[in-house]
């Protein structure tokens, strides 16, 4: 079964909006979200990645395989918050599907991405996108309103009933997982299950209910990136057009 031609059979059949889309055939129930998202991966651009054309090291630019050149994107570094407003370069860089884009070292070091582990969010932004209005604001303000917000903590109070305040920054562990498609119907996640557990022999699966009309196929946890990306490209054998990786709280 061609899973790619069959995304697009779907994608075909929605309406344009905002609000997500849910196919009425019970048997291929995807929801799908109009507005271009995926957490993933990036790949930081240097010198010594062979046949990858040039970013320029202090531009806000990216290669990405789908969306359009020239195409406005918001970045995030899900870990700290922080975020920018880059562009889509170039569509036709040819790198490996487990990255979800590849990154000029500006925006790495903007973002303060993990070099060992660079996991961020990219999400397609328009003209008309609530994200423009704040394209004018500076990183660096964006960086204030993340210092900001409330650290993870517990209050201890002692003996004395004096209040102290400890400060426990939580320790990255990581933890991964593939996150196939969105359903409507547990019975079709079901399905899809089963189809990837026969084809691949892929085990660690699990659907997880987001609600009563949302269930989600998950693949994993991993806890090494040789093993995500090794399940990762199984699963990109089946065409999936916009498979994700989602980072384990």
């Amino acid at each position: 079964m061609n899973y790619k031609t069959v995304l697009i059979i779907l994608v075909s059949i929605f309406l344009h909006g905002c609000d997500p889309k849910i196919t009425k055939n019970k048997e291929m129930s995807f929801i799908i979200n109009d507005r271009y998202s995926n957490s993933g991966f990036a790949l930081i651009y240097n010198d010594d990645l062979k046949n990858i054309r040039k970013i320029e090291n202090r531009s806000l630019n990216i290669y990405h395989k789908s969306l359009k050149k020239k195409s406005k994107v918001k970045i995030t570094n899900p870990i700290n918050g922080n975020s920018l407003i880059a562009e889509v370069k170039s569509n036709k860089v040819k790198f490996s599907n487990f990255y979800n884009s590849i990154l000029s070292p500006r925006i790495a070091e903007d973002l303060k991405l993990n070099i060992n582990e660079p996991y961020i969010e990219i999400t397609l932004i328009s003209n008309d996108s609530t994200f423009v209005a704040k394209k004018a604001k500076t990183f660096d303000e964006e960086s204030k309103v993340a210092e900001k917000a409330p650290i993870d903590g517990i209050q201890i109070n002692d003996l004395n009933t004096k209040k102290v305040n400890k400060k426990f920054k939580k320790k990255n562990i990581f933890s991964y997982s593939i996150k196939v498609a969105d359903f409507y119907y547990r019975d079709t996640a079901l399905l899809m299950l089963g189809r990837i557990e026969k084809e691949l022999s892929i085990k660690k699966i699990s659907i997880i209910k987001l609600s009563k009309t949302k269930y989600r196929l998950l693949i994993g946890p991993f806890n090494d990136i040789k093993s995500l990306q090794k399940n990762f490209d199984k699963m990109n054998s089946l065409n999936f057009e916009n498979l994700e990786v989602l980072k384990n709280v």
